[in-house]
């Protein structure tokens, strides 16, 4: 099967799956870590290189307060508790966002889980923390445009992988398989100029529900496209990207 070298997520639903069982939305934010894990760990048996979750998104700040608080208690608890395990098989851990908003503590922790497991060289786990796709693109924009006015770059010399150097997931290829859960068919401002040419797959599942058996189904169906990147079916299955 073609397995996809980067998936990326958008766990939509914990508080839909509490308040279909008459639980606070915080029960749901609790169940939905332990897909977050399910999920990892699929990943790094079939050998996915690299898996992008949306924790966080810059308009997640508009939530209530006591909603916002509650999913910064649990970064900092998943982090305490889960990245000991992370290390010991082998995964690494990185982040991306304007993390400058966050608390100093959850900050620390943050780094020092990237740092820990920086020598790691199984999957790569990205979580994007109060991550939007156009404040993305706009601090690439701006870094661009610092390095022109210094005359380290000329106007004529930017190109897509000189802003994609710029980019928060620089180094990593662009996703090849988009998964939202939740019913929803849109991608929220994630990963705007990355999921460019991604097999995009929208589940009913709320993301709780989520799990070997979900991933296997989006995957099975990503193995069944094919991705043409502008060409005809004959000039892809003529190519060596098809071989």
């Amino acid at each position: 099967m073609n397995i996809p070298r980067h998936i990326a997520i958008i766990m939509d639903g914990n508080g839909r799956w509490a308040e279909q069982r008459g639980l606070p939305r915080s029960a749901g934010h609790r169940a939905g870590l332990k897909a977050v894990r399910a999920t990892i760990e699929h990943c790094a048996r079939m050998g996915i290189g690299t898996l992008t979750l949306f924790a966080f998104s810059s308009e997640n700040w508009l939530r209530p307060k006591e909603e916002v608080g509650l999913l910064m208690e649990l970064f900092l608890e998943a982090l305490d508790r889960e990245v000991a395990s992370l290390h010991k098989n082998n995964i690494r851990m990185r982040f991306i966002g304007e993390l400058g908003q966050l608390a100093a503590a959850l900050r620390a922790r943050m780094q020092a889980a990237e740092q820990r497991t920086a020598g790691n060289t199984g999957l790569v786990v990205v979580i994007a923390v109060a991550y939007g796709g156009r404040w993305d693109i706009l601090q690439a924009t701006r870094s661009l445009a610092v390095a022109c006015a210094a005359g380290k770059l000329a106007a004529d010399q930017i190109s897509e992988v000189e802003l994609n150097q710029r980019l928060a997931l620089a180094g990593l290829p662009d996703p090849d398989l988009f998964i939202r859960t939740g019913g929803d068919q849109r991608i929220s401002n994630f990963l705007l100029w990355n999921l460019a040419y991604t097999e995009l797959c929208f589940l009913s599942d709320l993301w709780p529900e989520f799990g070997q058996a979900q991933l296997d189904t989006a995957i099975a169906q990503f193995a069944q496209r094919e991705r043409r990147y502008g060409l005809t079916s004959a000039q892809v299955a003529a190519s060596p990207r098809s071989r």
